[in-house]
């Protein structure tokens, strides 16, 4: 069964989400997110990065719906948008680490 070609918008969508994936700061918070909703705080005292580095990084991955924010009381927790993500990001992790353990 053959998959069907994405559209040019599509394709330009894509290639806009591949880019900002492409920032290891981005991906450290998409990996710290993926196993629970985190807050700006907690990402960035864990990470070592400001909050307002961090803060920038998630609204550039919720624009691109890679994370949402879900408000309780006073903070936002921020967690991957959906399966694809978390899925994606552990295979590619896993393909990442298949490839050192074969070197």
């Amino acid at each position: 069964m053959t998959k069907p070609i994405p559209s040019q918008l599509d394709t330009t969508i894509l290639a806009e989400t591949f880019r900002l994936l492409g920032d290891p700061t981005r991906l450290r918070i998409l990996f710290f997110c993926l196993e629970a909703p985190r807050s700006v705080g907690d990402i960035a005292a864990s990470l070592d990065l400001s909050q307002s580095l961090v803060s920038h990084h998630l609204r550039l991955l919720r624009g691109a719906r890679l994370v949402r924010g879900n408000r309780q009381a006073k903070q936002i927790f921020y967690e991957l948008a959906d399966q694809h993500v978390s899925g994606m990001l552990a295979d590619m992790a896993h393909h990442v680490c298949e490839e050192h353990a074969e070197e």
